[in-house]
Formats: structure tokens, sequence, C-alpha cells
């Protein structure tokens, strides 16, 4: 199997953007909190409530790169999914968390959404439409950020992550 991570991280960290430390984003604090802990930052994307300890500020692309690969894309095995269903995995992952993106490619499937992809969530996978998880997939995907207490301050810009996604998903398949 062709490793698709390089063309897809690209396409991922076109989505995130470069050093930003916004005082009123909960991820720009170490505590995870707005007021919580040390104001770090994210930059590419990789957040100070997440990586606590990781200069956020020096951090560069190689790193970034490297992280996303160990972190997102290997943790959420989305190099054991059909391209098509692993790009989706690996930018919910960064975007919501790897158990929450599993639990709606879970859904999407039909198994138990545990948020842990096991031989039964894979053997579903496996059986399935890719077009028609991607579809399922962003479906709940965009039903659960429509509930968020910030979508209206967020949402705009997490649809248009989505739509992208869905058009890329038309070239992956």
């Amino acid at each position: 199997m062709t490793d698709r991570f390089p063309q897809f991280i690209d396409r991922l960290l076109s989505h995130e953007g470069g050093y930003s430390a916004d005082r009123n984003d909960p991820g720009n604090w170490t505590g995870g909190r707005v007021g919580a802990g040390e104001l770090r930052g994210t930059k590419f994307g990789i957040a100070a409530n997440t990586y606590p300890t990781l200069d956020i500020k020096g951090l560069t692309r190689a790193k970034a790169v490297e992280i996303y690969r160990r972190d997102f894309w290997q943790a959420a095995r989305a190099d054991r999914l059909p391209p098509v269903v692993g790009f989706q995995l690996l930018d919910a992952a960064v975007n919501s968390g790897i158990r929450q993106a599993t639990r709606w490619l879970q859904r999407a499937v039909g198994v138990a959404d545990d948020g842990v992809i096991g031989p039964i969530t894979l053997a579903a996978i496996k059986r399935a439409d890719p077009n028609d998880i991607v579809l399922l997939f962003n479906a709940e995907r965009l039903d659960f950020m429509t509930r968020l207490t910030n979508w209206t301050h967020h949402g705009r810009g997490w649809a248009r992550r989505i739509a992208g996604n869905l058009r890329h998903a038309a070239a992956d398949n």
C-alpha cells in the first residue's frame, strides 16, 4: 500500500494556521481552559493544551509533521484504512480528537462506538463501500459539531473544512 501520509499532511496543514496566541482560545493554554496554565499558543494546529511542555512558538513544520504521523495518523490507525477514509479520520482526529473521530467512523460502519479501532471496526470498514463511509462519517461529524456551544463562532470554518474534505474524497476514491 502506498504511503499517502505526505500528501494528506499537506492537505491537513492547509487548514491549520501559523502561530497563534489568542487568549480566548482554550487550546492555547497549557491547562486547556482560558486562563489556566501558561499561554503558549498553537502552531500548525499543534496546541499547548495537548502538548503543554512543547515549545509551540519554536515548533518547526518538520516537527509538527512528525507529531501528526506518530500521534494522529499511526495512533488512529489511519494507515490501515482505505485512503479516502484514512484522510477523513486523520483530519477529524486532529480537529476533535482520535476517540471522537473514531466514534464517528464506527457509527458510519454500524459497529459499537467505543472509540477504539479494533478487529471488529476494521472488518466492518473492509465490508463497507469507502464512499458511503465518507458520507456517513462526515454526516456524524457535522451533526456533532452543530451541537457544540462554540458552533456560532467556529461553525462556518468547520463547515468549510468539511466541505473541502468532501472534495478531497471525490478525488481520492
